[in-house]
């Protein structure tokens, strides 16, 4: 049975998430909330003044029956000045958000505000933001950063992965995620290929909490199926996954982003455990505990999203582990119709809470085919066959990656949906992007003196990782040590490495990865190239998730001993020719390299483009942690 709420529920509130805002520019501001009815706005801005959002600013796309994602695009006919604070507030019925939303609102302000930087002077990033981790929310250190210090504010927060786990969800946040579906009316679908017709009866399934394997199709074909999508496949070399509660709608995927961006959608509900065995019964108390610490602190999150412009780009998670791995991998999800709509109701979600935000103009025809979708909805069930169809688009969509014109130029890869396929052997992982992905990305470094590049997972990573990797793919098991990394795929790493040489790409480059769960820095020189270029991979990860601390602290002493810069092991990777120079974290071990702390990286860039400083925000309330270049003394 469905969660079950108070007699007398509360009242809905106007706004259940947000403002979030997005991509900021000079004469263009791009922002997304998310209502329980289509809204009439106000946009105010201090210097423009009032704009009414109508349809030509804001295009509204019903995801429930009191449920309205708020697409909000502003055209400015003057540019707004830059490096200084801009007051705005988002009038709802003419009351301001100090009204609706106070608690987007630093100590005594009347209304949030933000700052167009002239160059990316400093940023804050990072990825993989599970809820029921225990550790602290990292984005609690940015929310204290601008607090703090309102007045050094970075220029932007990149988020670069795994902003939801779709495929790791804990019990009480499954619970929470079905009892708003009903208070909200989200939408309910049918299931082609699923032992269940449709979404309601998946929310009342007993199998539902923790026995979502037990829905596939009880055949030994879908085998591959039932591992992959629900089964929580072991994997010893690195850690285990628990996959038993992978969201499956279109509308749990929704209310999970409610859930995590905001703190409002959970005053409206009241979840209780549903029936469950002594060991599950005891596994849900535990991850209750760990929820309800990250429901704490949402309304610090949210004041982050309602000051800072927020960039994402997705990884795995935010879809299902591991996805698009291998060739092989592609044919067994794409193949049965069930898991095929599970990939595409994440991908459907990500499209209006994520992608739609880092570049509204490359998504035009999918939001108006989403409208369309949403308009078909009786009786609250969406029409199969237009989602199969907007599935279908989505897959083959090839707009995600984006680019910002700013000083350096920021260029964000869509490393997931343009893989470069092993044709020898399908079980092999896929280069994370294909030769033609690689000339567009040359074609925008051209002639940049600096460019800052975010990989979700690190061009630059640990040898002996990638080795381990390398072995256990070799073996044809790529699957159990999520054998994604750039020197995988043979074609790839010559690419990108050969794009870092070309004479007329930056000299100077930052990338900003995230992905594997802890954090390093690496400064890359790479020869055959006259005055550089200098690379430097920073890599923070993750927001609230960490590396088993044991097996990090062996990866980190093997890593040092066997590739040390005279070993001869060298030889055998491919970044033979390369110069590595790493980072050590401030007060760290001696010799350690790998830093294992939940939080938020934070660099700052010269005007050439280069960092001078690099922390990284720990979410255990520690100082802030500099990563020190060799020779540079610490504080």
């Amino acid at each position: 049975m469905l969660p079950s709420s108070s007699d007398i529920s509360p009242a809905l509130p106007p706004v259940l998430v947000g403002p979030l805002l997005r991509r900021l520019e000079p004469t263009r501001l791009v922002m997304w909330l998310v209502g329980t009815r289509p809204l009439t706005l106000t946009l105010r801005v201090d210097g423009v003044g009032d704009l009414p959002l109508d349809a030509t600013r804001c295009t509204v796309v019903p995801v429930g029956q009191q449920a309205f994602v708020h697409l909000i695009d502003v055209r400015l006919d003057t540019a707004l000045p830059q490096d200084v604070a801009i007051d705005y507030d988002l009038l709802v019925d003419g009351a301001s958000i100090a009204e609706w939303a106070p608690h987007l609102l630093y100590g005594q302000a009347q209304c949030p505000n933000f700052v167009l930087h002239s160059r990316i002077d400093q940023l804050v990033h990072g990825s993989c933001r599970k809820p029921h981790y225990p550790t602290n929310d990292g984005l609690l250190c940015v929310d204290r950063l601008l607090a703090q210090a309102p007045q050094q504010r970075p220029a932007l927060l990149m988020m670069s992965g795994d902003q939801v786990y779709a495929d790791d969800v804990a019990g009480p946040m499954l619970r929470a995620i079905h009892g708003l579906i009903e208070r909200l009316g989200l939408f309910e679908e049918c299931l082609d290929g699923a032992v269940v017709e449709d979404s309601a009866k998946l929310y009342e399934h007993p199998a539902s909490y923790y026995h979502r394997a037990d829905l596939l199709p009880a055949l030994e074909s879908n085998e591959t199926l039932r591992e992959r999508f629900f089964g929580g496949a072991r994997k010893p070399i690195f850690t285990s996954s628990s996959a038993d509660n992978h969201l499956v709608t279109f509308a749990e995927v929704m209310a999970m982003y409610l859930l995590v961006w905001s703190p409002v959608p959970w005053t409206l509900i009241d979840p209780q455990p549903p029936e469950l065995t002594a060991e599950r019964r005891q596994r849900y108390a535990l991850e209750q505990q760990r929820i309800d610490g990250f429901k704490t602190g949402l309304g610090g999150a949210a004041r982050v999203f309602a000051h800072l412009s927020c960039l994402m780009i997705f990884d795995d998670h935010d879809i299902t582990d591991d996805w698009n791995l291998s060739a092989q991998w592609e044919e067994t999800a794409y193949g049965h119709p069930f898991s095929k709509r599970i990939i595409g109701n994440a991908l459907i979600a990500y499209m209006l809470c994520q992608g739609w935000g880092n570049n509204p103009d490359a998504f035009d025809d999918v939001v108006q085919q989403t409208v369309a979708l949403s308009n078909t909805a009786r009786d609250r069930y969406l029409d199969s066959g237009p989602q199969d169809k907007l599935i279908d688009t989505l897959l083959g969509f090839q707009q995600w990656h984006y680019v910002l014109p700013t000083t350096p130029a920021l260029v964000v890869l869509d490393t997931r949906t343009r893989r470069w396929r092993s044709e020898r052997n399908l079980k092999q992982p896929s280069g994370l992007l294909d030769w033609e992905a690689l000339s567009e990305l040359q074609q925008e470094l051209l002639d940049h003196p600096s460019a800052i590049i975010v990989s979700p997972a690190p061009i630059f990573g640990v040898k002996l990782i990638e080795t381990v990797q390398r072995v256990f793919s070799w073996c044809g098991y790529p699957l159990l040590v999520d054998a994604e990394n750039w020197m995988a795929h043979r074609g790839a790493a010559q690419v990108i490495l050969n794009i870092f040489r070309h004479s007329r790409t930056p000299g100077n480059y930052v990338v900003l990865s995230g992905d594997v769960h802890y954090s390093f820095v690496y400064e890359v020189l790479i020869p055959h190239r006259k005055g550089g270029p200098r690379i430097w991979q920073i890599t923070s990860s993750g927001i609230k998730n960490e590396f088993p601390p044991a097996l990090l602290e062996w990866f980190d002493r093997l890593n040092r001993w066997l590739y040390s810069p005279r070993s001869p092991l060298n030889w055998f990777t491919k970044r033979r020719s390369m110069r590595i120079v790493p980072h050590t974290p401030e007060h760290a071990e001696a010799g350690e390299r790998l830093w294992n702390s939940a939080g938020i990286g934070q660099v700052f860039f010269n005007e050439l483009g280069q960092p001078t400083q690099i922390f990284q925000h720990n979410a255990n309330g520690k100082p802030p942690t500099r990563m020190l270049a060799p020779q540079e003394p610490s504080a």
